[in-house]
């Protein structure tokens, strides 16, 4: 499909709201691909019908996950609601399995951090020492951190929360070293007429010199320049999440774990450690960013003897089974 008014409309729309470039990319593949499903129908010629067999084709046809399905029908509804001025009526969202997380122990997560290597291993030890998503640390500032109250200001987490998280003193002094390395790179871009980065909410209209200030610039900055997909211009993005998603990969098979670990597990395995630890639930929610207390529960379950608090009868009978 060429240039479309409707998808430019639907870019339009999802900016003004300040949603996110991923939210925009997805949505907009979304539409894309149902106008596509339809051999390219126009949206006004279609609502509820066309898009229940659209989802119906998605779950039966390719199989997705019920989180995809989910993201496709949020994609749609958006659309007719917002683009279209036709909202689409009530439409089940697929239900979601519910899936206890994949938690390491100590030990695995000090031999995942020793696979890592350079930034890899400080980006792995912040996520596991703060409990962040893997996107709330690629997308730190240099302002962000807080070494005299060894705390990071995460801003815009999901749900477009701000909220503030601990640093681990173990981090500080890797941390500063660090900062002087992304320090170096970014006066080497000015130089040569780079150095800006996006900023959020418009501010690089408010400020203008605030892109290219250090203080703005990430703390774990792209190897390379590249183009701003909405702007155009040539500036250095934060590290790609699939680049960091690779390195954690090969660290976990180095490691030897044969679990499904990934970025993520560093944070439910920092949830778990801490409640261990003794840290109130209320708070480890906070830590997390949390809407409900009873997303952060899920992690109770993991610390339950056997699963389910059960002691097997086995262990009555063979204290240790050895052939």
């Amino acid at each position: 499909m060429g240039p479309s008014p409707l998808l430019n409309d639907l870019r339009a729309s999802i900016r003004v709201r300040n949603y996110s470039i991923r939210t925009e990319q997805a949505y907009v593949s979304w539409v894309k691909r149902f106008i596509l499903f339809h051999q390219k129908k126009h949206p006004k010629e279609m609502h509820d019908a066309e898009v229940v067999a659209f989802l119906s084709h998605l779950a039966v046809n390719r199989n997705v996950s019920a989180s995809t399905q989910n993201q496709a029908l949020n994609a749609l509804v958006y659309f007719y609601r917002n683009v279209m001025g036709n909202p689409l009526g009530e439409t089940a969202h697929a239900k979601r399995p519910v899936k206890l997380p994949v938690v390491l122990s100590r030990d695995e997560v000090a031999l995942i951090l020793n696979e890592l290597r350079g930034t890899h291993r400080l980006i792995g030890a912040m996520l596991y020492g703060s409990g962040l998503r893997v996107m709330e640390g690629l997308r730190l500032r240099v302002k962000d951190a807080d070494y005299a109250y060894s705390c990071l200001h995460i801003q815009d987490g999901k749900g477009q929360k701000d909220r503030i998280v601990n640093l681990a003193p173990q981090l500080h002094v890797p941390l500063k070293v660090h900062l002087e390395q992304v320090k170096l790179t970014h006066q080497a871009d000015l130089v040569n007429g780079f150095g800006s980065v996006f900023l959020p909410y418009a501010l690089s209209r408010k400020y203008k010199n605030a892109p290219r200030e250090r203080k703005w610039q990430y703390v774990f900055p792209s190897y390379n320049l590249s183009e701003d997909p909405r702007s155009g211009e040539v500036k250095r993005h934060h590290i790609y999440q699939s680049t960091f998603q690779k390195a954690m990969r090969r660290a976990v098979n180095g490691a030897g774990i044969t679990r499904q670990a990934t970025p993520h597990s560093l944070r439910h395995s920092f949830a778990t450690h801490a409640l261990e630890n003794g840290m109130d639930i209320r708070t480890v929610q906070q830590q997390l960013g949390h809407a409900s207390l009873e997303t952060t529960e899920i992690y109770t379950h993991v610390l339950k003897r056997g699963g389910h608090a059960v002691r097997s009868p086995l262990e009555d009978i063979y204290p240790s089974l050895t052939s």
